[in-house]
């Protein structure tokens, strides 16, 4: 590297700059549900033809209108249905359903009458509803509270509604709210959650960018105490994130759970690197080569090295690209991306800096230079000393640990994001605690070969005990179908009596042909298509995290291959909670698939270094460690795997494994200058050690950082890749070394090739 290779490597960033700044189309967030969902499920495809017939299950709101001592009184229903009314008039709303204008049928000698199911015209009028609703269990935890302190608005919004036109719309109706005169209300929905979230990317985007620089700055200020050293870098750093950022613009991506965490992300890794080259240019200043010779030997020996530490650590963000969730594969594919422009960054602008700018390596550091080597050097004797003991214990610790990782679960929530005493959770544990849950519950029903169509009384029965099922199966004591249809019929003809809503007998569903008709073409529920071949079972539940969910799901199947005659009736779970259930579980599997393919490819880059696979495994070894104990450490802390946790692994791979190959990298430079393998080992453990734990102590560092976020996967990311980074420090420093001693006649012939007798009595 020479002065006209810098002035060029300038030219080259300043044009990629003027390229994206020309391009810029300014940050947009974005927090879409579904972008966490397996994207080559089959049963999302299903589901994507089921909500063509039917309707997207979660395209509404819940606001819950509470009353004390209840709801049966005359002015807060007033209130209620005025607010009603007004929201049905909102654009983008297409249904509001309540108990205030809902009527019922009651079949006499006359026909059909309708009633409604409140009225509240007069007090004797309120008294008679309040009754009625009370002894009817239909309605309780449904559109009422089981106290009767709360009446239930569900309003069905726009399909698939686009964030703005949902944020506008939620607005509207928080606006409509505080206008009302009701002072308790609770609310929960998909067009709440998204906006809510999208603010906290906002504020979380912006709060981690600004307290990254802050702690870049501070670092580089303890480690090197001159002004352009700090100032340079952090410019450096700040490029290759705003390409970053640019190129995810130009390309259609948008900042969302997971894109908010890449800038300090960026800025710890390409920190990590320009630490590696000052610190190597520092150590040949103090040896007293002139400046121009030292930096042109700090790129010479250094930038295959970092290039190698960069395509690992990318590699290992672009393993999550073989997960299928969109919302991880474009997180795992941008910010590995972003990962090689921060390389290019770095090595197209730091070059001119160490050239134009006074040489590092002042006087005063070398007393702490001194102390570095002779701790370094006590500890290598150590290590030494106690190779046997130290392999024991890093076999028997993973072996422990893997056996406790093998214990952790798999368990997500819809809200794994937010904090438990978020106000959104709050809303939401309302719902599941009071209204039979705030989860969708969606099944698609179709009718067998052997019956016309959905109203064949033997699919009705069949119908009948699924429904049963469902609901201890699930607790939920809603749920909507065409039997809704014949239960009301059948409470009709009785009066109204609420016991008589039911399936009922044979006989007595023969006498309600014409009845039924009727009310098929009268009092369309959503719930059958037109061709009565197909229909759904669908109700709210409560989020009890996807492992439960997944065994009830099992309880599910497995009772309707027992139960349900697939000749009348054929039964399939479908819908966004079912689909998220299953992520969860299909991700973690996912991303230790990538794991093993960025692992292959890291054993290959590895073995052409050294042009050994068996070298390759041993160096392998060490970067399994923190993944292993990781997992030991989740079992004890009581973390699951989950959406959130399980991209852990591929990003502590990728990163963790950086520190192995400057190890090796540095083993090999000190070999091909005809050290042998002690000599070059002991060197390499004095000069890259200390970068190693420099660098362990940025990145961790950098990471905490994320532990400040309000959203979970920042959290756990933060805290969970610390404590890999840690564990990885532990096993190259201690490990590594013990593992390739062995090894010396393979290496010194792989390094340095046949040493002659002579050469060989002098060493």
């Amino acid at each position: 590297m020479n002065h006209k290779k810098a002035f060029w490597g300038l030219a080259l960033a300043g044009a990629v700059s003027l390229f994206f700044i020309f391009t810029w189309q300014g940050l947009t967030f974005n927090y879409n549900f579904e972008n966490f969902f397996q994207e080559s499920d089959p049963d999302l495809d299903f589901y994507r033809e089921y909500r063509e017939k039917f309707e997207n299950d979660n395209d509404y709101l819940l606001i819950a209108l509470g009353n004390a001592p209840d709801i049966f009184d005359s002015l807060f229903l007033e209130q209620s249905l005025q607010l009603k009314k007004q929201i049905r008039e909102l654009e983008a709303v297409q249904e509001v359903a309540s108990l205030m204008d809902l009527d019922e049928p009651l079949i006499g000698p006359f026909g059909v009458r309708f009633r409604p199911l409140m009225d509240w015209s007069t007090s004797e009028d309120l008294k008679k509803t309040a009754q009625r609703l009370s002894a009817d269990d239909w309605w309780k935890g449904s559109l009422m509270d089981t106290k009767s302190n709360y009446l239930l608005l569900v309003v069905k919004n726009q399909q698939l509604i686009s964030k703005e036109e949902g944020d506008r719309l939620f607005g509207d109706i928080k606006e409509l709210l505080q206008q009302s005169g009701i002072g308790d209300y609770k609310v929960a929905g998909k067009i709440k959650a998204q906006g809510t979230f999208v603010s906290l990317l906002q504020e979380e985007f912006a709060f981690f960018f600004l307290l990254a620089i802050i702690l870049v700055l501070l670092l580089l200020w303890v480690l090197y105490r001159i002004w352009w050293a700090v100032v340079l870098p952090l410019v450096i750093i700040l490029v290759g994130i705003f390409w970053t950022l640019s190129f995810l613009l130009l390309t259609g991506g948008e900042l969302d759970v997971m894109l908010v965490m890449q800038p300090p992300i960026l800025m710890v890794i390409g920190l990590s690197g320009l630490v590696h080259l000052l610190n190597h240019y520092q150590g040949l200043i103090r040896k007293g080569l002139p400046k121009e010779e030292a930096v042109s030997q700090v790129f010479e020996e250094l930038t295959f090295p970092i290039f190698l530490t960069a395509s690992t650590t990318a590699l290992g963000f672009i393993s999550l690209y073989f997960t299928d969730v969109y919302s991880l594969k474009w997180f795992g594919l941008y910010t590995g991306l972003g990962v090689l422009f921060m390389f290019v960054s770095l090595m197209s602008l730091l070059p001119l800096a160490l050239y134009t700018f006074s040489p590092l390596g002042a006087s005063q550091k070398q007393i702490w230079a001194n102390r570095w080597e002779n701790l370094l050097g006590i500890l290598y004797e150590w290590i030494l000393a106690n190779k046997k003991g130290i392999t024991v214990l890093f076999i028997g610790t993973s072996l422990l640990a893997g056996y406790f990782m093998s214990q952790v679960k798999t368990n997500g929530y819809i809200l794994d994001s937010l904090p438990d005493d978020h106000p959104l959770m709050e809303d939401f544990r309302f719902f599941d605690e009071n209204f039979s849950g705030s989860k969708p519950l969606e099944i698609y029903l179709e009718v067998g070969s052997e019956v016309p169509d959905m109203f064949d009384y033997r699919v009705l029965e069949e119908m009948n005990e699924l429904e049963a099922f469902i609901k201890t199966n699930y607790q939920t004591d809603h749920v909507l179908s065409p039997l809704i249809l014949i239960k009301s019929i059948n409470k009709a003809k009785n009066g109204g009596n609420p016991k008589a809503f039911r399936l009922p007998s044979e006989l007595a569903y023969q006498s309600m042909d014409r009845l039924r008709d009727q009310f098929i073409k009268e009092r369309d529920l959503g719930v059958w298509t037109e061709d009565l071949k197909s229909g759904r079972m669908s109700a709210r539940m409560a989020d009890l995290g996807s492992f439960k969910g997944q065994q009830l799901h099992q309880n599910l199947a497995s009772f309707v291959e027992k139960n349900i005659d697939r000749e009348l009736l054929r039964v399939r779970l479908t819908g966004t909670s079912f689909l998220i259930d299953k992520s969860h579980a299909q991700v973690t599997n996912k991303v230790f698939e990538g794991l093993g393919f960025a692992f292959l490819l890291v054993a290959f880059i590895v073995g052409l270094l050294y042009k050994s696979w068996r070298i390759a495994f041993l160096v392998l070894l060490p970067n399994i460690v923190p993944l292993v104990w990781i997992g030991g450490a989740m079992y004890w802390f009581g973390i699951d795997f989950k959406l959130s946790t399980s991209i852990v692994f591929a990003i502590a791979f990728g990163i963790a494994v950086d520190d192995s190959i400057h190890f090796m990298s540095n083993l090999r430079l000190q070999m091909t200058q005809g050290n042998v393998l002690e000599k070059a080992m002991r060197l390499t453990f004095m000069t890259t050690g200390k970068a190693i734990i420099l660098t362990t102590f940025i990145l961790s560092s950098g990471f905490l950082v994320l532990v400040l976020s309000d959203l979970e996967i920042p959290w756990f990311t933060g805290f969970l890749v610390s404590l890999s980074l840690f564990f990885a420090l532990l096993a190259d420093l201690f490990w590594l070394p013990v593992l390739l001693l062995p090894l010396k006649k393979l290496l010194n012939a792989k390094v340095i090739g046949p040493i002659p007798e002579k050469q060989k009595q002098q060493r």
